[in-house]
């Protein structure tokens, strides 16, 4: 007697899912890493090299520029030839503009290898999200795939202690800094050696033998997909700004950088406005913050198992805009407050950026998944690079306490589009998540749990 047929969104999570959250989690991981380091490389950079506000905040916004044309083209390209491909190709790229950051001569040079690794990273952000929001069951999408964000800190945070560590190696401690990115990018890549390609990508391309031949070997012999291929034809941008997807669309591109442009503007140059704001104590502050970076990306897996996906944006997004206006108004004598409302906003942040490899990945179809996150996370670090190339300007411009009530109307700004906009994909199959109602659910602001 024949088992009972499961659908691969109602199945237990078991190894195969596992597998394949780590590999994907690598480019997070990475990426952390990557930008990290570059805060501590400054402090031998900038004088080696003689770069004046300008040039830090170029080379400290070049991997956040890459990340925006990388997630554009290879988003659209994976939808297109499949995400196994580019699965591979993003971190070939990555390993190796690793590498020739060691060799950099000019802060040209320097930025022109960290645009290339930020290339390699947009690519597989848009991929590596499809990929593993296509294979992941219902009830733990929105752990797997909010679980980038706890990845991602603990990259940045490895990459403080690795930096402090090594900055003992003499004048040329930033390249071997910058290089050892390398490290983690090589052993990813290995890694992903015959990783297979996602069953509803090829589903969706009407090479359905293929699509069960991979769910039968990885997910069961009794599995099936939940989906039909596509009727619809095209594909990419038209669908994404069609009538029926333009909201979806202009929701993840502006909360995700909502988001991530006070992250990045601060944590880049965490040390600089830790000893402006008159709490630089050694590495006492620092490293508490880092350690809530990862506290709170962990408490963020709870609260998405726990909440609703729109309670828990909406009132993460309230609670950060007024500590950092809370922040801009208290004078460096309240040091005590200072670093307890700094405490909070890096806690809360850090729990609410496990959302930004969530919603993107429940918000398309798959015919245009990749090119979904790929356009969300364009913007994203398109606007985390603006908010990186003018922190230091607008530090050294109009000060410090004014630059963070900038950044406090922005999460204002993105409170009100997740109260506006944000859809509820929680509890839902991923088809079901991806289907535009004719009709927006009710507006709710409270923090509900949902089983």
């Amino acid at each position: 007697m024949s088992a009972q047929p499961i659908k691969i969104d109602d199945l237990p999570i078991g190894r195969f899912h596992i597998k394949i959250a780590a590999l994907t989690f690598g480019a997070h991981f990475t990426d952390g890493y990557i930008l990290g380091l570059i805060g501590i490389a400054f402090t031998l950079l900038s004088p080696q090299m003689h770069l004046d506000p300008f040039w830090q905040g170029l080379i400290g916004s070049s991997a956040l520029i890459g990340l925006f044309f990388g997630s554009l083209f290879f988003g659209r390209i994976s939808d297109i030839v499949g995400r196994q491909k580019i699965f591979l190709v993003s971190f070939i790229l990555i390993t190796l503009a690793s590498v020739m950051q060691f060799y950099a001569q000019t802060a040209m040079q320097l930025f022109l290898c960290r645009v290339l690794i930020g290339i390699g990273l947009g690519g597989d952000f848009s991929v590596g999200h499809a990929m593993l929001a296509e294979f992941s069951p219902r009830k733990h999408r929105g752990v797997l795939l909010g679980s980038f964000s706890v990845i991602w800190t603990v990259g940045y945070v490895a990459s403080t202690f690795v930096g402090t560590a090594m900055l003992s190696l003499g004048d040329d401690a930033w390249r071997w800094m910058l290089a050892s990115s390398a490290v983690p990018a090589f052993l990813i890549l290995i890694a992903r050696i015959g990783t297979p390609e996602s069953p509803r990508w090829l589903l969706n391309h009407g090479r359905v033998e293929e699509a069960r031949a991979i769910v039968r070997k990885h997910l069961g012999a009794n599995v099936v997909l939940d989906e039909q291929p596509s009727a619809k034809k095209g594909g990419g941008y038209s669908v994404l700004f069609s009538r029926e997807y333009r909201k979806r669309t202009a929701f993840n591109c502006l909360f995700f950088v909502c988001i991530v442009m006070p992250y990045f503007a601060i944590y880049t140059f965490l040390p600089s406005i830790l000893e402006k704001m008159g709490l630089a104590d050694g590495f006492g502050t620092e490293f508490m913050l880092n350690m809530l970076l990862i506290i709170g990306a962990l408490i963020g897996i709870w609260c998405t198992i726990k909440f609703t996906r729109r309670g828990f944006l909406i009132n993460s997004f309230i609670i950060l805009a007024v500590a950092l206006f809370v922040l801009a108004a208290l004078p460096n004598s309240s040091a005590f407050l200072m670093v307890l409302v700094f405490g909070l906003f890096t806690l809360v942040l850090s729990a609410v950026s496990n959302l930004v490899g969530v919603f993107p990945a429940e918000s398309f179809p798959t015919e245009v998944r990749a090119s979904g996150i790929g356009l969300a996370t364009a913007v994203s670090r398109l606007g985390s690079a603006v908010s990186t190339f003018l922190l230091p300007m607008s530090v050294a411009g109009i000060g410090l306490n004014s630059t963070i009530a900038i950044l406090a109307g922005i999460l204002a700004i993105g409170a009100a589009l997740s109260y506006a906009w944000a859809p509820e994909t929680k509890s839902l199959s991923l088809t079901e998540a991806c289907t535009v109602e004719a009709e927006e659910p009710a507006v709710e602001v409270g923090v509900t749990a949902r089983a």
